[in-house]
């Protein structure tokens, strides 16, 4: 077990030798891994589209958009964890690491619990408040409640994620995610297209994959061995740690929350306008996840990667990483921007191959590519502060994003039926967004570098 263990440790290294390098090597299977991950959503809608009507696609449209909210809440609440574990690393406490982890999975099976119950008696209300058309609300209902019965692996991938992001891992959740598609994939096609369950049939797929998922992490984990002990022991709820780890993810859950919900908003306000604008903005929000899984990624390895140094008091090196990390976004950004806007219909046509909704979903799409470009820094800057464990920021750019956005969105309704001239409310939020962050971390630099690398001289 300890040959394993500096083997881990040796190949997790990011407090020493080149910062680029380490850093684009962790990333590259965390950008597989959302990208496999962003197939769970976009096949059930992609095959629903193919083998259903205009009902069936916004009913798990919008559903989807309920469920994903959830999914990232949680997925920025183990953020904490990942921020904490990695800080623990950095600074080699292995048995508190030990401890960490054995709070953070009895602190989050708690919490599956809590959500499965809130999203099974209010799965109605959900939709009825997300504007759903009256025709696609049950459908939408039905996808919500079976995905509320599969909570409780839902939250245990992405508790296992932030854990192994956390010590340096990020194979392993590319292994079993990557496995879980194709089951995804295999459930899709029998459910949906052979006996046309439609949303029910895709959720009972998707929360399928994801219980394969929860193996195949623990498979392996018990084969490769931890960087720490993990025993009857640790495995113990701590009150310190728990409230450290709330106290770094909490903020970033909200945001994650609130920001999601301005977007359902959002997606509220335009489905108003009816039952093919309600599928466009469904199928754009769906490749818009595909669009944003290298900024996404950029965010959750630079945050892993800061958070060692922060532990090793080695902030020279994170902020030599954020300025990598910016310019990685920047030139990927850039292509995806200039391929959503210029060849919308193109790439919606994946998802439906109804005329109307594709020209919808393309129309709405080009704002987002607006957004894409600007979210270069933005999530570069987010990244740094969350590893820094300063996380309060995060909460604040993303409440200041919102307030921003839905007015923002009401005004331009007001002016234009345009889906592109809505959508523009999102790019004008993150304009916004950008400055606030870049303020703050030009205000707080002396003060983190003297707290981190007070000792060097």
């Amino acid at each position: 077990m300890k040959e394993i263990a500096k083997k881990i440790k040796k190949e997790i290294d990011f407090t020493n030798g080149p910062v680029l390098g380490p850093l684009v090597k962790f990333m590259g299977p965390v950008l597989a891994a959302l990208m496999i991950q962003s197939l769970y959503s976009a096949v059930d809608l992609m095959i629903v589209g193919q083998f259903g009507t205009a009902i069936n696609v916004s009913g798990v449209s919008v559903g989807g958009s309920l469920t994903y909210t959830i999914q990232a809440f949680i997925t920025s609440l183990a953020m904490g964890t990942t921020i904490l574990l990695g800080q623990a690393i950095g600074e080699g406490r292995k048995k508190d690491s030990g401890k960490i982890v054995g709070t953070t999975v009895i602190l989050f099976a708690a919490f599956a619990l809590l959500v499965t119950a809130l999203l099974l008696i209010f799965a109605r209300q959900g939709m009825i408040l997300l504007q759903t058309p009256p025709e696609a609300l049950e459908e939408g209902v039905v996808y919500v409640r079976i995905c509320a019965v599969g909570m409780i692996f839902i939250v245990a991938y992405n508790v296992l994620g932030s854990v192994f992001r956390g010590i340096g891992d990020s194979n392993t959740p590319l292994i079993s995610v990557a496995i879980a598609c194709a089951v995804n994939i295999g459930g899709d096609l029998l459910l949906v297209g052979v006996f046309h369950m439609a949303a029910a049939g895709a959720a009972i797929a998707t929360v399928f994959a994801q219980a394969v998922s929860v193996v195949i992490s623990y498979v392996i984990a018990r084969k490769k061995g931890l960087p720490f002990e993990l025993n009857r022991e640790t495995l113990v709820f701590d009150k310190k740690i728990a409230f450290a780890i709330l106290k770094l993810g909490i903020p970033l859950a909200l945001q994650s929350l609130i920001v999601s919900g301005s977007f359902m908003i959002l997606q509220g306000i335009l489905n108003t306008l009816g039952l093919i604008a309600s599928a466009g903005i469904g199928i754009a929000g769906r490749l818009l996840t595909f669009i944003m899984l290298f900024p996404d990624a950029a965010l959750q390895s630079l945050s892993a990667f800061v958070a060692h140094n922060v532990g090793a008091r080695k902030l020279h090196r994170a902020k030599r990483a954020l300025v990598h990390t910016i310019w990685m976004n920047l030139a990927f950004s850039c292509l995806m921007s200039i391929l959503s806007f210029f060849n919308g219909t193109i790439l919606t046509g994946i998802f439906t191959s109804d005329p109307a909704i594709m020209v919808a979903a393309a129309d709405y799409l080009k704002a987002f590519a607006i957004d894409c470009f600007l979210c270069s820094t933005l999530f570069g800057f987010i990244g740094y502060l969350n590893g820094c464990g300063r996380t309060g920021m995060s909460f604040i750019q993303g409440i200041v994003g919102v307030a921003v956005r839905i007015p923002a969105a009401f005004f331009l309704k007001s002016i234009s039926s345009s889906l592109f001239v809505i959508g523009l409310a999102t790019p004008v939020s993150t304009t916004v967004q950008n400055i606030l962050c870049l303020i703050y971390f030009l205000a707080s630099n002396r003060m983190l570098t003297q707290m981190y690398e007070g000792d060097r001289g």
